[in-house]
Parts: structure tokens; C-alpha cells; sequence
């Protein structure tokens, strides 16, 4: 797979601003996790795959990122530099900080860190996102496959995609929640109010990171 991604608009602005996004996706991720009140569907699976292997989080993190790239093959999606650095940097990211932020506390600053963690987690979505240098791994499987199969909605895929990963990772011990119904209530207004003030106006030449037609970049989280 070629890799997609046309950096003559706007270069500085945008790799500063996707790998910012980044590295806040993962502050935030460890943040919820430390909250110990539960997480988001991926994360639910990830976790509970850290439970079963016992790899880091992050190293699973890493791995199904990886995994779930190579989906794209027979979908022929095309990674772009977002993409890439989304599977590697996330997961460094998350165990780092998860190595300096301690577990356990009282219910007010589990509370805290949840919160924190879901509204880095909606800015980091807007940041990375507005950079448009690819959309993530988990988010190009699923507008892959609409776009392979144009009479399928994309809100019904991703649900179907989310719903058994969450099942699968709290089967594997994974973390379900509190924090796993906040973050689906949130994300989305949460994204909705950021991504405006960070999306990179576009230039007046076509971009060639932006997605093809029939696979917009959807307003979700970069996972």
C-alpha cells in the first residue's frame, strides 16, 4: 500500500497539529485508564487483551493497530502519514504516561482523570483529524467496508464493529463502566465543538491526503 498523504499545504501546521493529537490521544487514553471507570469500546478490548497476554497496553495497542491495517489490503484503503504514525505513536504515548500517573486514589479524582481524560480525548479527535493526513486504522476498516458496500450505513457498521469489540474485551477482563457510557454520550459533541477550530482550511490546490470519494474522514475518535 502506497502511502497517502500530500504535505505542500500547510506542512508545519499539520504534522505540529496531527502529532499533537496524538500524543494528547494517548495522554488522554492512560488518564481514563487510571480513572479505573471503565473505557472506551477499543480500549475495553485492548485492555483485556493486556490482561490475556500480559503485554502493556500500549504494546497491544500497537499490535491491533498493526493487525487492523492490514484489513485494509483487500478493502484497498490507503494509509496515509496519520495512519502510520497513529498504530506507533498512540501506544508510546499511553505507556509512557501511564508509567508516570499512579493508580488508584479517591472516587473525586477518579472522577477528575475521567473527565480530563474525555475531553483530551474529544480535542485530540479534532487535532488529528483537522490535520488530514489519513484517518486511523480502526476508522479507515470501517469506511473501507461502507465504501466496498455503498448501501450500508456507516453509523450501523461502526456500532456493529464497536458493540463486538466491546463484548469481546470485557469477555477478555477488559474495563466496562462509568466511563464507557460517558464516553459515548460525550465524544461526539465533544468532537463536534472541536474540530471546527482545529480543521486546516484547505488550500487551492487539491490535497491528496484528503480521502477518496466514498470515504470521508469521519468525525470520530483516531483510534
Amino acid at each position: 500500500m502506497a502511502l497517502l498523504g500530500n504535505l505542500r499545504h500547510r506542512p508545519v501546521r499539520r504534522l505540529v497539529q496531527l502529532y499533537l493529537g496524538l500524543t494528547l490521544y494517548g495522554v488522554s487514553m492512560a488518564l481514563m485508564i487510571r480513572s479505573d471507570l471503565g473505557l472506551d469500546p477499543w480500549d475495553v478490548f485492548h485492555q483485556g487483551l493486556s490482561e490475556l497476554t500480559g503485554l502493556s497496553f500500549g504494546t497491544v495497542t500497537i499490535g491491533v493497530g498493526a493487525l487492523v491495517l492490514l484489513l485494509w489490503i483487500p478493502l484497498r484503503q490507503r494509509p496515509g502519514l496519520g495512519t502510520v504514525s497513529n498504530v506507533v505513536v498512540i501506544g508510546l504515548v499511553v505507556d509512557a504516561t501511564l508509567a508516570l500517573v499512579p493508580t488508584g486514589g479517591p472516587l473525586s479524582v477518579q472522577i477528575a482523570l475521567l473527565t480530563s481524560g474525555i475531553v483530551a480525548n474529544g480535542a485530540a479527535t479534532a487535532l488529528y483529524l483537522g490535520a488530514n493526513l489519513g484517518p486511523g486504522p480502526r476508522d479507515g476498516l470501517m469506511t473501507g467496508y461502507v465504501a466496498r458496500r455503498p448501501g450500508r450505513s456507516i453509523r450501523l457498521v461502526r456500532t456493529v464493529i464497536e458493540v463486538t469489540v466491546l463484548a469481546l474485551g470485557w469477555l477478555l477482563g477488559g474495563k466496562v463502566g462509568l466511563g464507557t457510557v460517558a464516553y459515548a454520550l460525550a465524544i461526539g459533541p465533544l468532537a463536534q465543538f472541536f474540530i471546527p477550530l482545529f480543521a486546516v482550511p484547505e488550500g487551492t490546490e487539491p490535497d491528496s491526503a484528503a480521502p477518496p470519494p466514498g470515504n470521508p474522514a469521519p468525525a470520530t475518535p483516531a483510534g
